[in-house]
């Protein structure tokens, strides 16, 4: 199986619709703050042929499939083991002043997914490890057997909504106090045991829990706040950004940071807006737009998708 078999890239036209005016510019650089295994830098790199490609990812594994991936544009690629809230950091290292297009695919990749001994799917047995860059120390084991009932109804009520949390903290706790839980299986069935059967009807009953776990051991969300801002910091006058989020809290942050950005600063009731006050971005779709019905039905990943994307129109004097 080859990489391009096993990574189906979402909205792949849309997004390069979307970057397309900001890179068409001479030496444009594009940010891949989510490399993955390379789908989307693959087609943009092919799309646009004095493209520089700065690629970003946490996951070592990641990285090393992608940069193999893109070999054959290795004099306009850079790769940097790093998570994208450090992306400034990343491109200033680089000697990039401004970049003119930034590109996030949030969430687990399909790598992550596919491997199975990497945790993150419900639906197959596995340690209990759940972490994207595998160097970190905090794993869903760990979380399983430390937190405290409190700390884990909390993290699977704020991460992953989930109206069963106290319940299924408390069942955890009980279960732990007999036997070590290391494995997703032995935590499945317990949050199964746990959950009513008119409940099971409407869809897995772990799937929040382990969308909570893995947010919580990659510091997802907290990642996010700091990442979006400072993305928006690198763009050049006419750059853009498109980012993909898959659940409700990532889709929620995202467009709030982009209303920020696209409003006024003018205090309410002054008769003119100064130049001063003129918001530095304007959106680029209205709202967040979802994956066709047909793109869902080939590629089930692409779902849940909501993106949304804007463009800078100015920087501050």
């Amino acid at each position: 199986m080859t990489n391009n078999d096993i990574h189906t890239p979402v909205l792949l036209e849309r997004c390069i619709e979307l970057l397309a005016p900001a890179l068409e510019v001479p030496d444009a650089v594009l940010v891949d703050a989510t490399l993955g295994m390379g789908g989307h830098s693959e087609a943009l790199l092919e799309r646009f042929p004095h493209l520089h490609l700065v690629g970003l990812d946490r996951d070592q594994d990641a990285l090393a499939i992608a940069a193999d991936r893109l070999a054959p544009f290795a004099d306009r690629t850079d790769f940097v083991h790093t998570t994208y809230n450090l992306l400034d950091e990343a491109i200033a290292d680089l000697g990039i002043p401004a970049v003119q297009g930034i590109l996030f695919d949030l969430g687990v990749s399909s790598l992550q997914l596919d491997e199975v001994d990497r945790g993150f799917s419900y639906s197959k047995d596995a340690p209990l490890d759940m972490r994207m860059d595998q160097d970190a120390e905090l794993t869903a084991e760990r979380v399983i057997a430390t937190y405290s009932a409190d700390q884990l109804r909390s993290i699977f009520h704020r991460y992953g909504e989930e109206r069963l949390a106290k319940r299924y903290a408390d069942r955890i706790v009980e279960a732990r106090d007999r036997a070590p839980i290391t494995r997703s299986a032995q935590l499945v069935e317990i949050i199964t045991a746990a959950t009513p059967v008119a409940v099971q009807r409407t869809g897995h009953p772990a799937k929040r829990v382990f969308q909570a776990l893995r947010i919580e051991v990659n510091q997802e969300l907290a990642v996010l706040e700091d990442a979006i801002p400072r993305a928006m910091h690198t763009l050049a006058v006419g750059g853009r950004i498109v980012v993909m989020a898959y659940h409700s809290l990532e889709d929620r942050f995202v467009k709030q940071e982009f209303a920020r950005a696209t409003s006024s600063s003018a205090p309410e009731g002054l008769p003119v807006e100064l130049p001063e006050h003129q918001p530095h971005f304007s959106l680029l779709v209205r709202g967040a737009e979802k994956a066709s019905a047909d793109e869902q039905a080939s590629n089930p990943r692409a779902t849940p998708v909501r993106l949304r994307a804007a463009q800078r129109t100015r920087r501050a004097a």
